[in-house]
């Protein structure tokens, strides 16, 4: 153990570990500001009609207005779209759009990120469960981007589901730019050591820069350690790993960068036990850690072009391919 001298040190030693945290997490945690709030509805694209409308708890169309009803098609396949931190359901109203445009249908989980992951997991199960007991098709697509992608991998694990394999559910996962391998940035919060000889200062540090879920993040805990396996349902796993090393979220007018996008090293992002997976398919791309999901002024050509390789996104028919283009630079 760590001994210090008197509170003083104990009190400079964790404004430094609270530096270190709000410059790591934070940076990494608000990723944008958060979107302003569009009261329209989505457009139909080329959508199937529907023949139910829904509202179930925190499944919602991917928009932040406060009617969370949705239709769908419960003869088609639908995809659930999981925000990261600091996120919300209209973070991904335009990726939502370009699934309309390829006639297919995304609603978005909404969860409290200060949360437990293990909470939001388990909210996130049930509501896929949920949904599936409307649904005709047995085929759900779930992605996670950033924590949004741990609350998925979470959510998949576990005890199992036997509800989900006697109704055929068939699940692809896919997680986006996720650290399963814990937050560097966080490694403090893990030392136990630090927690006694900050006399405390550290953890209540730990939780007031991320919320309940601060023990969960590090690379020391159980949550990251020992991930379980998933449930038979879940039918292949993309893990979308992006090398955020050159990446820049803002230049000035003269083209330096003044934010970085660089937010979870590839080390971060790699993990043996789940990498170990029989049916997971890692692609590993140069991309910023919000450019791979897009923003006002980037489009994310990457994500959607992983997307369509791996079958879970229509490809553009050719004839389309202009309007699509001109879909994204609408949206972006």
């Amino acid at each position: 153990m760590i001994n210090y001298p008197d509170l003083n040190t104990a009190r400079l030693v964790c404004r430094t570990i609270s530096g270190v945290l709000f410059a790591g997490l934070i940076s990494g945690c608000a990723l944008l500001q958060a979107p302003a709030i569009d009261p329209t509805p989505l457009e139909a694209g080329r959508l199937p009609t529907p023949d139910m409308t829904l509202q179930l708890a925190q499944l919602g169309p991917c928009t932040d207005e406060s009617e969370q009803a949705f239709s769908l098609d419960s003869s088609k396949p639908v995809t659930i779209l999981v925000h990261g931190c600091n996120g919300s359901a209209g973070r991904f109203r335009s990726l939502a759009q370009l699934y309309a445009f390829h006639g297919q249908q995304a609603v978005c989980f909404s969860y409290d990120d200060r949360a437990s992951l293990v909470l939001g997991a388990e909210q996130l199960a049930s509501a896929v469960g949920a949904l599936a007991e409307k649904m005709q098709h047995r085929d759900i697509t779930v992605i996670g981007h950033s924590m949004g992608g741990l609350v998925a991998r979470k959510a998949m694990e576990g005890e199992q589901r036997t509800d989900w394999e006697r109704q055929g559910l068939k699940v692809n996962l896919v997680t986006v730019s996720a650290p399963v391998s814990g937050i560097a940035a966080a490694e403090p919060c893990g030392y136990r050591s630090l927690h006694w000889a900050s006399l405390g200062l550290v953890p209540l540090t730990c939780r007031a820069v991320t919320g309940d879920n601060w023990h969960e993040i590090t690379a020391a805990s159980d949550f990251i350690r020992r991930p379980g396996p998933l449930i038979p349902s879940v039918q292949r796993y993309v893990k979308v790993v992006t090398d955020e090393r050159q990446a820049c979220r803002r230049r000035d007018a003269a083209g330096t960068c003044v934010k970085s996008d660089y937010v979870f090293s590839l080390a971060e992002q790699y993990q043996t036990i789940i990498d170990g997976y029989p049916r997971l398919a890692n692609v590993e791309v140069a991309a910023g850690h919000v450019e791979i999901v897009g923003y006002k002024g980037v489009a994310p050509h990457q994500l959607i072009a992983i997307l369509q390789q791996q079958g879970l996104l229509a490809v553009t028919p050719t004839e389309r391919e202009i309007a699509f283009q001109r879909l994204m630079a609408k949206l972006y």
